[in-house]
């Protein structure tokens, strides 16, 4: 009978032990999933912020600071943001943008804790550098983004494509469906503003651009091979004309939405993403719309990558 009792004494403290020992794993694994997902949640902040404020003072000529400060946290008011000049529609557009917008923000900090708008650079010479580098060479007069309508959509078409193929790109490494809910609906909107924006510079595709004489397509495609350069990987943006092969099904030149073959949206990586935000492909070096950097721990970690390079 003793050694019946000692040898379910025994068994007992295995299974308490297995299990207890299952569950310290299973609480491990699921808070490494838990703190990868937050970080991918909390990237897209920047570019959301980014948007947010330039479409807030292009349509009102004011931001985050007047409509919604609890979600600016007190960051610094952006850089250079000016009312831009539009036509009553597009006014009407990127107005709508502008409170969707800051209705991505409070959808997020809802999720993860965020952090406060980082510093950001809206001003004209920012843009100006932009079309600079697109174009290797300074145009004369430099661009300038709040001068008229077809600048504006322009300057629009450079940044929310850029926050699409990221959502695009982190949707299959979130692991929790929450998470990938909002992601999703994140997404589809986003998805739309980068159609309306398209949609309507492909209207004018043939337009001539005041007073450079070069044509919508061609700034776009200027653009769209400039965020490939800067990305550093492959083929993952085409403007609004292309050759043939990169159309639908390679039948087409028209490309009014940006898609691989399948015509399936590209995806990017948040570094992918930084190299291109900071203007000077290495997402080590803060610098264009971001002059002190993005924030997060995956934008931070890249800053002290580079600190530790430099120290090394």
């Amino acid at each position: 009978m003793a050694l019946h009792a000692n040898f379910g004494v025994l068994l007992f403290c295995f299974c308490f032990f297995f299990f207890f020992f299952v569950s310290l794993v299973v609480s491990e694994s699921e808070a490494i999933e838990e703190s990868n997902d937050n970080d991918l949640l909390e990237f897209p902040l920047n570019l959301e912020y980014l948007e947010a404020e330039f479409f807030l003072y292009g349509s009102l000529g004011y931001g985050l600071d007047t409509i919604e400060p609890e979600l600016a946290q007190g960051g610094p008011t952006p850089v250079g943001a000016e009312l831009a000049r539009l036509d009553p529609f597009t006014k009407d557009l990127i107005l709508q943008f502008a409170l969707q917008e800051v209705g991505h923000l409070r959808a997020i900090k809802n999720r993860v804790k965020g952090f406060p708008r980082p510093l950001l650079n809206l001003s004209k010479e920012a843009f100006a550098e932009v079309m600079d580098s697109a174009f290797g060479k300074p145009l004369n007069p430099p661009f300038d983004p709040y001068a008229n309508t077809i600048n504006y959509l322009l300057a629009s078409y450079v940044i929310p494509y850029v926050g699409l193929t990221g959502y695009v790109g982190a949707n299959p490494k979130l692991q929790h469906p929450t998470s990938k809910q909002l992601v999703a609906g994140l997404l589809g909107v986003e998805s739309g503003q980068d159609a309306v924006i398209r949609a309507l510079l492909y209207e004018r595709q043939a337009l001539q651009v005041t007073p450079y004489e070069v044509t919508v397509a061609e700034f776009t495609n200027r653009i769209s091979e400039l965020r490939d350069k800067l990305g550093k990987s492959g083929l993952k943006d085409e403007g609004l004309v292309v050759h043939k092969v990169h159309g639908a099904e390679g039948k087409i030149t028209g490309n009014i939405l940006s898609a691989d073959k399948d015509s399936l949206s590209y995806h990017r990586t948040p570094q992918e993403i930084l190299r291109i935000v900071y203007g000077g492909g290495n997402e080590h070096v803060p610098g264009g719309f971001f002059p002190k950097g993005a924030d997060g721990h995956i934008a931070k970690s890249c800053l002290k990558s580079s600190q530790w390079l430099m120290d090394a």
